[in-house]
């Protein structure tokens, strides 16, 4: 009895460590009772640093305007997809010159706002790019007035809305996504030339720029709207653009961007100079390359 009970004894020990074996090796997470741990693997990168075809969509800012003439499109400085050497183009940097002729193209129109974007983005889908480029949104700010300004629900319904077109038909494409420049500080820059001044009374972003040297109580609330209303837009960006995998915003560098009277046209001390348009470039060159977001 007694050597019997001995080896019931071994038996459940034996048994009792290979149970305990077998969890531990299940906590670790080994294989195949190799007693090897495995971390989880790492999803494949999602995000191509060199897009091999870019297609622009936005507003004015996009398409050069004033930026060679007068209140004319001068799509050769565009930020985005412009062959001009002195600005040097998100295209050009990454495809090259001669490339860059044949895979951008640009879709932006002077004018747009966020409410334009989606018929925009069906066009640049249709070229079928592995780069969309968007800025859009200062014309929403740019009103008349205060309340004519785009609602941010209305905002963020087309933004989505736009993104969604693009999805329809090329479901892996990158997106990158420019914030709103900041208008409060254009005012601030731009108030301290009579002349841009004068040309701000044509009727320039009323809504910010109008009155431009009246600081009472009343203009500075207004001015103060307004740049929220671009602050809520900044934040609409890069909120739906972070439920695509495959859209970039620029966390607000555009906004943050600490631009000069240099980087004005001097044609309205409103729209980005070719200096503007080159510094533009730059900062979506780095969130495009940049090997996280």
């Amino acid at each position: 009895m007694r050597k019997r009970g001995h080896r019931v004894r071994a038996v459940v020990a034996v048994l009792t460590a290979a149970v305990l074996a077998a969890g531990c090796d299940s906590i670790r997470g080994d294989h195949a009772g190799t007693g090897v741990s495995r971390a989880p693997a790492r999803p494949a990168p999602v995000w191509d640093r060199s897009p091999d075809s870019i297609a622009a969509v936005g507003d004015s800012i996009t398409r050069g305007f004033d930026a060679c003439a007068v209140f004319s499109d001068c799509p050769e400085v565009s930020w985005a997809t412009g062959s001009d050497a002195s600005v040097d183009s998100l295209a050009v940097r990454l495809l090259g010159p001669a490339k860059a002729a044949s895979r951008s193209w640009n879709y932006a129109v002077t004018g747009a706002r966020m409410a334009d974007l989606p018929g925009q983005m069906a066009r640049a889908a249709a070229r079928g790019p592995e780069l969309v480029t968007v800025m859009v949104g200062a014309n929403d700010a740019c009103r008349a007035s205060v309340s004519a300004m785009t609602p941010v629900k209305e905002f963020r319904a087309d933004f989505a809305k736009s993104l969604r077109t693009l999805r329809t038909t090329l479901p892996k494409t990158q997106v990158y996504v420019a914030s709103v420049p900041n208008l409060q500080r254009l005012w601030s820059k731009g108030r301290t030339d009579p002349l841009g001044k004068q040309v701000w009374k044509l009727g320039i972003c009323p809504s910010m720029l109008g009155a431009a040297d009246d600081l009472t109580a009343a203009a500075t609330k207004r001015r103060e709207k307004v740049q929220q209303r671009v602050e809520d837009y900044n934040t609409v960006l890069k909120d739906v653009c972070a439920t695509d995998p495959r859209c970039r915003f620029d966390g607000n560098a555009v906004f943050d961007y600490r631009f000069g009277t240099g980087q004005l046209s001097r044609w309205d001390w409103f729209h980005p100079s070719r200096s503007g348009q080159a510094r533009l470039a730059e900062i979506a060159y780095r969130t495009v390359t940049a090997e996280r977001p």
